[in-house]
């Protein structure tokens, strides 16, 4: 094939959700139509003794939530499918926030009793800003819940986009019954099944006689009813308006049940868009280039605990990455070659030959990279978009074990490589303080810490408000301030200024009392 024909096969999205709406249980199902997993891993069944394919950190699975961002490829017809699915927990954001960056459409779960919750209402913003194309899954129809119509009104007006239903559900709860695929014009029964896909019944047109047969006459009459509101209603589905980021399409399903989620995918490698141009500093990139551009938008350490090895995430943008050519590293200027790029499958991996924008390859990484990096065939090119915020939340960091303070140093050092969490020096103390946006990543670094390394760690609480960047064109009002407010400097990794603030109103005043000095909440300035 082509590099133009591979590209436009291509399909790289993420899921995206409030926690416990269905985001990994969908994940899970979109793998099971593309024949990358058998049987779905009921995500808290004790009885299946198996776990959501894309939660497989311990600490995910005994929790039953998704604390890192996972990656799965596979094939579907004539497509090839990339999947990132996020954490919903809003501890975990930056990890989802960063993911945005690196993936061309976004889908939404929602869950239908309790319509769009506020992490769902922060991601969309990010996809807003980046004119990211959504299509909304509303989940769990099989239980009790809201009016359709209701959260038809309810996404327009919380997410502010429009939308177009192009599936309907004929009953909601005990009473449901399937849903009418308005894309297709066929009609789906549903039969309560976590592992099979319900029966399709082909209708010729609305006024078919075999829907009646299949739900009833009083359910036939009002999904005639509502089909013509909708029609009356919304306009019809403009794909144009989609790619754009103008109209969101609702399809409407039961994810743990398996339905709804294939006309979902059928519609989803129809109409979203294949690897889409991207912006660096110095110009616009497009896929189909000849040259190869990538950068890294996520590094994870020890998927396999086996190994020590670090992973770094790198999103192809253009051209083709093969194994074993030499690629700039532009950061530090070196030509690398990569014998063991990786495919992903969540914690399996497989050793690619070759990879085309859109798709995500993993790189071992001994220390090399750092969130952001971008690697090319030879030119100059960065990446923007991929901020560390202003951590709010702190705690000193503790060695309990002397014995081991080398394993909980290497730990420290790659935990922070994967932006879970960052790494400050506090410069009147010299004791180290970990900022986080939530309470939830302080155990899950002290946990993987135990568990992955071995090291003990307790935590001290410190009260700041909050650490900003700080930075002047005037060296002597820099150490002037500096001098003043020595107990609160820290440096980061990189070895920046940070002004630690224990109150809002010592950082306003901090801002009046020196105009010359430049206060950053995020990381890229």
């Amino acid at each position: 094939m082509s590099l133009t024909e591979e590209i436009a096969r291509r399909r790289t999205f993420a899921i995206i959700s409030h926690p416990d709406a269905g985001k990994t249980t969908l994940t899970e199902k979109l793998l099971l139509f593309g024949g990358a997993i058998h049987i779905a891993g009921a995500v808290k069944s004790n009885k299946i003794k198996k776990t959501a394919t894309s939660d497989w950190m311990e600490i995910e699975k005994q929790r039953g939530i998704s604390v890192a961002t996972s990656v799965m490829g596979f094939n579907y017809g004539d497509y090839k499918i990339n999947i990132l699915d996020t954490p919903g927990h809003q501890d975990f954001a930056e990890d989802t926030y960063r993911t945005l960056t690196a993936v061309d459409s976004v889908i939404i779960v929602v869950d239908v009793a309790k319509g769009v919750e506020q992490q769902t209402r922060k991601l969309m913003e990010v996809c807003r800003m980046r004119n990211t194309p959504v299509i909304i899954f509303v989940n769990k129809l099989d239980r009790e819940g809201r009016d359709p119509f209701e959260i038809l009104d309810e996404l327009e007006s919380e997410l502010k986009i429009k939308v177009r239903p192009l599936s309907w559900p004929i009953n909601i709860g005990a009473k449901f019954k399937g849903v009418y695929n308005i894309y297709e014009h066929s009609l789906d029964l549903f039969t309560p099944n976590k592992q099979k896909v319900s029966e399709r019944v082909e209708i010729s047109s609305l006024d078919d006689p075999r829907i009646d047969e299949s739900v009833g006459e009083t359910d036939a009459a009002k999904l005639r009813e509502d089909l013509e509101l909708i029609e009356g209603v919304y306009p019809e589905f403009d794909e144009h308006a989609y790619l754009a980021g103008e109209v969101a399409p609702v399809f409407f399903g039961s994810a743990l049940n398996t339905f709804g989620v294939k006309e979902l995918l059928d519609c989803f490698v129809r109409i979203a868009p294949s690897p889409r141009p991207v912006t660096t500093e110095e110009r616009m990139v497009n896929p189909d280039e000849e040259g190869f551009s990538g950068f890294v938008f996520k590094i994870h350490a020890n998927m396999d605990p086996n190994h020590r090895s670090c992973i770094a995430f790198v999103k192809i943008c253009s051209g083709k990455f093969e194994r074993n050519a030499g690629y700039k590293h532009v950061r530090s200027g070196k030509v690398m070659k990569f014998a063991a790029p990786t495919a992903f499958m969540a914690q399996k991996k497989s050793i690619v030959d070759e990879a085309y924008p859109g798709d995500i390859v993993g790189i071992p990484d001994t220390g090399n990279f750092k969130i952001g990096d971008t690697l090319t065939s030879g030119e100059l090119l960065h990446f923007k978009g991929l901020p560390s915020f202003s951590p709010e939340m702190f705690k000193y960091i503790e060695n309990t074990d002397p014995m081991k303070s080398k394993q909980l140093e290497k730990g420290i050092q790659q935990l922070m490589d994967e932006g879970v969490a960052q790494l400050f020096v506090n410069q009147f103390n010299g004791r180290k303080l970990i900022g986080t946006v939530g309470q939830l990543q302080f155990e899950v670094i002290q946990y993987r810490l135990l568990h992955e390394y071995g090291a003990q760690c307790r935590w001290e609480p410190i009260s700041l408000y909050k650490a900003c960047w700080i930075e002047s064109d005037d060296a002597e009002a820099l150490a002037a301030f500096k001098k003043r407010k020595h107990q609160f400097m820290a440096v980061d990794r990189e070895g920046r200024d940070v002004f630690l603030a224990d109150s809002g109103y010592v950082l306003t005043m901090a801002q009046q009392d020196f105009p010359k000095i430049r206060f950053h909440f995020s990381s890229e300035f």
